[in-house]
């Protein structure tokens, strides 16, 4: 088989169609850089450059959806290379009446990803490949506003809480009309709320996934590859899997469903196989290559992008993902003090 453009093997993927490789991506935060536009585009794309991912993900700071409207984020750095919020916005039910529609061109933290996608400035080290917009959905984002309290708000002041996640999700809706037209191939949307660790499934059914639909199909048309990422356990994985996108990512080592289950019910490519914390940071590089393999065995090497289940882990050993690459026959590319940041 001739050699594939990177557009050419996911289009392949996402289809079940023979590759000339299995596709594959691997993304970071950057927290010493992240709080700049400038200093996240250019450690994105020595990473990118590094590893040769067949998409290129944007990972901005958390707190960047959710700055303007009161949250302030903790100088402390979790190990996945994130700061929770340190005060959330929503200090009680009435506080969610001050959540208003936002100009995602103008307003803090969502212009700071804005001027990110402009300074990447579709570089040559990115290639072809397509670079994806990270986007939380709306729901997602009243519980990074409101912490702990979001179930019980949902139960006893419902009405408050639709109201504000309306206006969020007018404002991610119009954040991602602004950064297609920049010319981004699509986006990496982050559900973190179709989880009953969570919520229950009628909660989400109702709060969430009818923002979620909104959202996808608002990107359909001008979205070159849409990922789907399902975040945390006890996923509603069936409702999930059924939301318009191309590619599904989830924690399949650890939270499941197992990739071949989960390949059976996605209407497109699956993409994960690798376990971030106990094979690609704290285990070897055989290992990471033994769970390549395998991901590549439970769907016969077709609809597939072999990558993590979430972000790599800030220490995540270089020769653990570079085995994982050069297992693929993915380009690898040497370049000095990648590990730092």
């Amino acid at each position: 088989m001739k050699q594939m453009t990177r557009r050419e093997r996911l289009t392949a993927a996402i289809n079940r169609e023979p590759v000339d490789r299995v596709p594959y991506a691997v993304w970071r935060h950057f927290p010493a850089v992240d709080r700049s536009p400038a200093g996240l585009a250019q450690a994105t794309l020595r990473f990118h450059d590094h590893y040769g991912s067949d998409f290129l993900k944007i990972t901005p700071r958390g707190g960047y959806c959710v700055d303007a409207w009161g949250c302030v984020e903790s100088e402390h750095v979790l190990p996945t290379g994130h700061r929770p919020c340190a005060s959330c916005a929503i200090k009680s039910a009435d506080d969610w009446k001050r959540i208003r529609p936002l100009d995602p061109a103008s307003a803090d933290g969502w212009v700071e990803q804005l001027e990110t996608i402009v300074r990447l400035g579709f570089d040559r080290r990115i290639g072809d490949a397509p670079v994806l917009a990270t986007v939380f959905s709306p729901l997602s984002i009243a519980r990074k506003l409101s912490g702990d309290r979001l179930a019980n708000d949902l139960r006893e002041r419902p009405e408050l809480v639709a109201g504000a996640v309306d206006a969020i999700g007018e404002t991610v809706t119009r954040f991602n009309e602004l950064a297609l037209a920049e010319g981004i191939g699509g986006i990496f949307y982050s559900i973190q709320t179709a989880s009953e660790s969570v919520i229950d499934e009628a909660t989400y059914a109702r709060f969430g996934e009818p923002w979620d639909r909104r959202v996808l199909e608002a990107v359909r048309p001008r979205s070159f590859l849409t990922v789907v990422h399902c975040h945390g356990d006890r996923l509603m994985f069936d409702r999930l899997a059924h939301l318009p996108g191309q590619l599904w990512n989830w924690d399949d080592r650890v939270a499941g469903p197992p990739l071949a289950a989960g390949a059976a019910v996605a209407a497109g490519a699956v993409c994960g196989g690798l376990d971030q914390v106990g094979t690609l940071r704290d285990g070897t590089a055989e290992a990471a290559v033994t769970e390549a393999e395998d991901a590549i065995a439970q769907t016969a090497g077709r609809g597939l992008v072999v990558a993590p289940g979430c972000v790599l882990m800030t220490n995540t050993p270089d020769a653990n993902v570079a085995a994982v690459v050069k297992a693929l026959g993915g380009p690898l590319k040497p370049i000095p003090g990648l590990k730092s940041g």
